[in-house]
């Protein structure tokens, strides 16, 4: 039976560099041995994650629907469902779900700007399965968002947190099997959105 994904030594990398940061004095840290194999060892994990273009069109559209779900339209929305009961402890976690969802999306685009590190289909042989929103890898935004809902939410719902908490893990690890960001970046995204919820609870 054929693999759904695909291997380091069937996908040779092309002639671009893992990042195009904005100052000098950032591309030199990100030059630094460290940071190198830890590219090289998140490019190695995407590599064995993501999913072949020959890939069973079942397989692609389940992954494809998972990773709609930390899009913009669809975040916004879960974040604001509360808002649909009457308790205020509901009304107040979809607010505190939007500041989180806005302030985790400002850090994530800041971050991505300024670091600029090239998406994976650019320096693999490999083409996307989904429409990519920009052309910045790190860190993830819908990791970053679906999480930032989801940790909200889960102080809340209390019966639904580790539901809640799963699906939104699942998303990020989605947004690798469709070819869109390197695992560092899902995880990256995650924990912004958990720092920020963690800030914006502590705040209100």
């Amino acid at each position: 039976m054929a693999s759904s994904t695909v291997s380091s030594t069937q996908t040779p990398s092309i002639s671009a560099p893992a990042f195009r940061p904005r100052s000098v004095r950032l591309q030199r840290m990100l030059q630094h041995a460290l940071i190198q194999r830890i590219d090289a060892r998140d490019r190695a994990w995407y590599l064995r994650l993501v999913l072949a273009e020959s890939a069973p069109t079942m397989t692609l559209n389940f992954w494809k629907m998972l990773t709609h779900v930390g899009g913009v339209t669809a975040s916004i929305i879960i974040a604001f469902v509360p808002l649909g009961f009457a308790e205020d402890a509901y009304k107040i976690a979809a607010v505190q779900a939007a500041w989180t969802l806005g302030i985790s999306h400002l850090i994530v685009q800041v971050i991505k700007r300024n670091v600029v590190r090239v998406r994976p289909a650019e320096r693999v042989q490999l083409i996307a399965h989904v429409a990519l929103p920009d052309k910045f890898s790190f860190p993830s935004g819908h990791s970053a968002a679906a999480m930032s809902v989801a940790f909200i939410h889960a102080f809340t719902f209390h019966s639904l947190a580790w539901p809640m908490l799963g699906i939104a893990t699942i998303v990020g690890f989605s947004r690798v099997r469709v070819g869109a960001h390197y695992p560092g970046d899902v995880l990256i995204g995650q924990l912004i959105a958990i720092a920020t919820g963690v800030l914006v609870l502590r705040l209100w």
